[in-house]
């Protein structure tokens, strides 16, 4: 195919995203901060780089990580409380920073920022979100990922496609082991948003497809999340008594706040169809 990609992060989502894209004929470089963590990516094919990304430094050879790349897609989840903060700590957001001159450097022009529908606050009434839905974060991770995705776009030396992902599951990753046999769960009738693992995979495959259009307007947002909304309290107890576990018992006392996320964008503009189910 000869387009050559580098993947900063190459964790739950990364190291899967970077296999699928080897099979499918990509050059792939991916990072890693963890030195144990190397071997497993040159044993699957990914020329393999440790890097440290910091506030205010990068450590590890960030310089030839993105030489002669032609696409570089950021996956490092911002890590932060679910509070907003009333400091002034940007920590991701300043890591973000610290990284955009070396994409400058590089002479990279695509790059494909992994971010979150967190930077939709919840709402009552509940309504839907949709790209052109102003966002209203509520959590700090939302905050400075609104600000990080606006740093990426504006920059005049490259263009940047935003994926918003909604909650993300995988054979191994589940938020019912997390609220299975909790009391007063929040928000019983608030739909729930979801995306699993490989269709993560699948949607920024699908945008790559566009990476050699030079009639395509790369610097896009989109949402993407499954088409299946249940509610909370439904989805919860369906899937705890799926995985034999206690079901959680939600607050019924007062209104639920939450969204729906459409993906519709994903599904006309990147032509893409989802391929499972939450």
């Amino acid at each position: 195919m000869g387009i050559k990609i580098s993947i900063l992060g190459c964790g739950w989502l990364g190291l899967p995203l970077a296999k699928s894209l080897l099979a499918k004929g990509y050059e792939v470089k991916g990072s890693t901060t963890s030195e144990s963590k190397l071997d497993v990516l040159k044993n699957a094919g990914i020329l393999p780089f440790q890097i440290q990304l910091d506030e205010h430094q990068i450590i590890g050879n960030m310089e030839d990580f993105l030489k002669e790349t032609d696409v570089l897609i950021i996956d490092i989840p911002p890590g932060l409380r679910r509070e907003v903060s009333t400091s002034n700590e940007m920590t991701f957001v300043n890591k973000v920073k610290t990284l955009i001159p070396f994409i400058e450097k590089s002479g990279i022009q695509k790059v494909v920022f992994v971010s979150s529908t967190s930077v939709y606050g919840d709402s009552f009434p509940i309504v839907e979100i949709t790209e052109e839905t102003k966002p209203d974060p509520d959590t700090e991770s939302g905050k400075q990922l609104v600000i990080a995705e606006t740093l990426l776009q504006s920059n005049s030396y490259f263009k940047t496609t935003v994926i918003r992902f909604g909650g993300l599951l995988g054979d191994d990753r589940h938020p019912v082991k997390f609220l299975a046999g909790r009391t007063n769960v929040e928000n019983p009738d608030a739909p729930v948003n979801m995306i699993q693992r490989e269709d993560c995979i699948g949607i920024i495959e699908k945008s790559l497809d566009f990476a050699r259009d030079d009639n395509w307007e790369w610097n896009q947002t989109f949402n993407a999340v499954a088409p299946q909304h249940p509610t909370r309290k439904a989805y919860y107890h369906k899937k705890a008594e799926i995985f034999h576990l206690p079901l959680p018992t939600f607050a019924e006392d007062s209104e639920s706040k939450g969204k729906i996320i459409s993906s519709e964008k994903v599904e006309t503009i990147l032509g893409y169809s989802f391929q499972k189910e939450i």
